[in-house]
């Protein structure tokens, strides 16, 4: 496989517990379908509950024909947004590949916890719901989709109860009047 930026011959690496192609030039990564989630996961499991899906609302895609070449199709990437980051990855509308120049995989952990921070204590309801839903209808499997609302409720009671120390007063204070 040929980089997409030097044209250099690609190596292979465990990037978080996954299998990637990296140019050992520009350290230009290419992962292939669902590997970025594998790795993001690997890299912070609170984060393993908020994914951003780029082939969900394709429709929606702003999307932008780069001259980079896919290093398994060698057909053209196309530059899109990851969510509402600002961050500009290279897709592969054929193999569903992502390849991602230096330094992006930690701009998409730094945008996914200031996201998750948000999400935790603003939409924690619809969250939560959505998150129960997957685990019965969700694109992933049965146990992935429960560790994911397991995740996130776990976080949320943390986030929680360090946001309003009233209730972690008053929870402290009926568990030590019970003892």
């Amino acid at each position: 496989m040929i980089c997409p930026l030097c044209k250099e011959n690609l190596d292979k690496a465990i990037f978080y517990g996954v299998e990637v192609d990296y140019c050992p030039v520009c350290l230009g990564m290419f992962f292939e379908e669902d590997e970025l989630k594998l790795a993001k996961d690997e890299k912070d499991d609170e984060l393993r509950w908020l994914d951003i899906e780029l082939w969900k609302e394709e429709g929606e895609f702003k999307f932008k024909r780069s001259q980079k070449l896919c290093p398994v199709c060698r057909l053209l990437l196309y530059e899109v947004n990851y969510g509402d980051s600002g961050i500009r990855v290279d897709i592969c509308y054929s193999c569903k590949g992502i390849w991602l120049d230096r330094g992006e995989f930690k701009k998409i952990i730094d945008y996914l916890k200031e996201r998750a921070n948000y999400e935790i204590l603003e939409n924690w309801a619809k969250n939560l719901k959505e998150e129960f839903w997957e685990i019965f209808n969700g694109p992933e499997a049965f146990k992935d989709e429960l560790l994911d609302f397991l995740t996130l409720l776990k976080i949320l009671t943390y986030k929680f109860l360090h946001r309003y120390s009233f209730f972690r007063t008053l929870i402290s204070y009926h568990i030590f009047k019970i003892k």
